[in-house]
């Protein structure tokens, strides 16, 4: 009397079945089989796999699912995984929707739950005064059960739709039959399906009085159980912002108890004071590798004899490190008349003061890669991390002394100063730059003012890297490729950049390398922002074998080291120390020649430490100061205004062509954020259609790209080797041993020329 019935979800979280997945432009539409269980959608091609080998796994939690027509759905989050789907009818396609959904809810509940929870925490269900496993349990019954109503509904609606249909054809047909012997026979079927039908109408009704019971029922407990976690989830965070307060209290309370000197009480201030050697500080100190005490006055006079073993070229005290090292060159440039040059704008418009729940926004990242994560400009500052990258060269002078220099230990010197000064652009810059755009570049031509010109491009996308390439008339080339990784923790996050920093010097043919250290964010969750660059880093001659050690301290309250402190020993191949480097990476760097070195007695951990005599301390780099106004507009530096100002000539892929970026300095942050999603999007697309292309060109089958060599994603790196940088090629690094992007030339010719026509359309 009625037909079978098709099967429902099977009870719990999981559901299974065969959905058809778009694959490529080749083989199109394959059955696949998927499996939703745990907020996870993963398929396999067969379902012997699912014990072994998973095709692709996308978190609901994050996802986006839309449907396209009676058969076709679409899941999708945001970008970096899309799956086009297709099941065998509209009651099927509905039945995973529905599944879909229900596990997309439970998997932001959840989700929502371990973040309150904490950031590594191990995720436990929920707990209440009546129990919150049985809360859950509860729930998961009544779901299943009213599910298996809707089914009864669903089953009784197309019975009621078939039977009525008959029904109403049987009645046609009483209609036009003439009076005689087949009258009754046509009665008969009438009733007979006249009773079918009210049998069916009279379940459907049932089903639905049994349906409305059940909601109404459950109704209002659920409306109560969701006012309560919603109560519960708003307490939990007024009491994390009230335990970061009491935190902040109590790290002030005990600077205060342990009478710190105020220029150590917070390291957001750029006052530096001095030690009182009267106030008392905590144990935890970490002891210093070495310390530094006034040489000999022996090795201060003046004399034609050699003081062990130390030439006496080392006792000038009197002289500068800049007058030892450039009046013994035969070669240093006389004053030149300067060439006027143009007036660069010295102001940008001021931030505009938006309101941003930073904690809000950046919760629900916690242990992710940012880098991944799209982000409103509100997070931004208005350059790129091309323009950043190239702030680098702030203090290029460092280059300029030190390819003059006769000395490679002198030279090192003031590449590793060079190393420390790029990191003092960043003390107070909050704003996250704009992530490029693959193919982007930034050129930064100061020829005529400087004596240099660099060029960066995005080499890739996901991860993002970044190539560099700078050369000076001084005598000095410098290049990198930089990636950057990060993690969100809660309180901070942690930016990591990878990759290797190469200076080469034309006259001496030195070549040194080396790695930047990791800065830290902190105070996410409440009270001020502030940055701190901590690590250490091997500046490395590879010609001559010398060394230089830099150790950045990170920030304790419990030290009593200056806030951004940093410590280096400069030395030779065979390990003998030449030179001490000491300061801070915001404001300057001194270096104190070494005249001699022994073993000290052990620190507080037991750790022997290094005791350098020196002679007197000279300053080898300070900081320029801010422009007026500065904490106004992003606290950037008199160069960094005038990154993104508008230039003639430049490539039609340089950052300061960047429609989203130019509308953020702009103060238009509602339109910066449009155009910048539109910016991404296009990216997408065009790595889509780079994908299609691969595929087209594949001449045979171990050429052919297939559907599990590369997944939906449009950023995935492992195909960015489709994108071939147009002004930097890969070569196999023999200084570091890895693959780096070197620049192979035709920029600036192209720019002399005005041809562009090889640039690609990313904006």
């Amino acid at each position: 009397m009625s037909e079978p019935k098709p099967p429902s979800p099977p009870s719990g979280d999981t559901y299974k079945g065969w959905l058809f997945k778009w694959t490529n432009y080749i083989k199109g539409y394959q059955r696949r089989w998927f499996v939703l269980s745990n907020g996870l959608l993963s398929y396999y091609r067969t379902q012997a796999e699912m014990g072994h080998t998973c095709r692709g796994t996308i978190n609901l939690a994050t996802a986006n699912i839309a449907v396209e027509d009676s058969c076709n759905f679409v899941i999708s989050n945001g970008g970096a995984q899309t799956y086009h789907l297709k099941a065998s009818s509209e009651v099927e396609r509905q039945r995973w929707i529905t599944a879909l959904e229900l596990a997309k809810a439970k998997a932001i509940h959840m989700q929502a739950e371990s973040d309150d929870s904490g950031d590594e925490g191990p995720m436990v269900p929920p707990s209440s005064g009546q129990g919150g496993g049985c809360r859950n349990s509860e729930i998961q019954s009544t779901l299943r059960t009213l599910n298996s109503k809707v089914e009864d509904l669903s089953t009784c609606n197309d019975l009621i739709v078939k039977h009525g249909s008959a029904l109403q054809r049987s009645l046609s047909e009483l209609e036009g039959i003439r009076v005689g012997g087949d009258m009754g026979e046509k009665i008969r079927q009438v009733t007979e399906r006249a009773t079918l039908f009210r049998i069916t109408s009279n379940a459907m009704i049932n089903a639905c009085r049994d349906f409305l019971s059940l909601a109404q029922t459950h109704s209002k407990r659920w409306q109560k159980a969701l006012q309560t976690e919603r109560e519960q989830r708003i307490r939990l965070e007024e009491t994390l912002e009230q335990l970061a307060k009491q935190h902040n209290h109590l790290e002030r309370a005990f600077r205060g108890a342990t009478v710190l000197p105020p220029s150590f009480s917070n390291p957001t201030l750029g006052n530096k004071g001095k030690d009182d050697d009267n106030e008392f500080f905590d144990a935890m100190e970490d002891p210093a590798e070495f310390i530094t005490v006034p040489a000999d006055p022996k090795y201060h006079r003046r004399s034609g004899s050699n003081v062990s073993g130390i030439s006496s070229e080392t006792g000038m005290d009197d002289q500068s490190f800049d007058e030892l090292s450039l009046t013994s060159n035969p070669e240093s440039p006389q004053p030149l008349d300067i060439e006027p040059v143009r007036q660069r704008r010295t102001r940008i418009p001021d931030k505009p003061n938006y309101y941003l729940n930073l904690w809000s926004i950046m919760k629900n990242c916690i242990g992710k890669e940012l880098s991944k994560i799209p982000m409103p400009v509100n997070f931004n500052e208005p350059l790129s991390m091309l323009q950043r990258l190239s702030e680098d060269l702030e203090y290029y002078e460092l280059l300029d002394k030190a390819a003059k220099c006769q000395s490679s230990l002198e030279q090192m010197c003031y590449v590793a100063a060079f190393t420390v000064s790029s990191y003092s652009t960043t003390v107070n810059r909050t704003g996250k730059p704009f992530n490029p755009l693959l193919g982007e570049t930034f050129e930064l031509d100061r020829l005529r003012e400087c004596g240099y010109r660099s060029l960066c491009e995005q080499v890739s996308h996901h991860p993002p890297a970044a190539a560099h390439h700078a050369t000076s008339e001084k005598g000095w080339s410098l290049r990198q490729e930089i990636t950057l990784a990060s993690k969100f923790r809660g309180k901070y996050f942690s930016i990591m950049p990878l990759g290797s920093i190469q200076c080469m010097f034309d006259k001496s043919k030195n070549h040194y390398s080396w790695k930047k250290v990791t800065t830290t964010v902190h105070n996410i969750i409440v009270g001020k922002l502030w940055i701190d660059q901590s690590g250490e880093i091997d500046v490395v001659n590879h010609r001559t074998g010398d060394r230089c050690h830099l150790k950045f301290v990170p920030y304790s309250y419990f030290s009593r080291d200056v806030p951004r402190k940093v410590t280096g020993v400069v030395t030779d191949k065979d390990g003998k120390a030449h030179y001490v480097l000491s300061g801070t990476w915001d404001e300057k760097m001194e270096f104190s020649r070494v005249m001699q070195s022994s073993k000290g007695e052990n620190g507080t951990e037991g750790k022997q430490r290094t005791v350098y005599q020196t002679l007197k301390a000279k300053e080898i780099w300070r900081n320029n100061p801010l422009p007026e106004g500065a904490e106004n507009m992003y606290y950037f530096s008199s160069l960094a205004l005038t990154l993104n100002e508008p230039e003639e000539g430049v490539a039609p892929t340089d950052s300061r062509r960047r429609p989203d970026q130019r509308l953020m300095e702009e103060g238009r942050w509602d339109e910066a954020n449009t155009e910048k999603q539109r910016l991404e999007e296009k990216q997408r697309t065009v790595r889509r259609e780079r994908e299609r292309e691969a595929l087209k060109a594949a001449s045979s089958p171990e050429e052919a790209v297939t559907e599990d060599s590369f997944s939906d994603s449009p950023l995935k790196s492992a195909h960015q080797d489709n994108y071939q940088a147009l002004w930097f090629e890969q070569i196999d690094d023999p200084i570091s041993g890895e693959k780096m992007h070197v620049y192979k030339g035709g920029y600036w010719e192209a720019k002399e020329q005005g041809s562009w026509d090889m640039c690609p359309d990313i904006f």
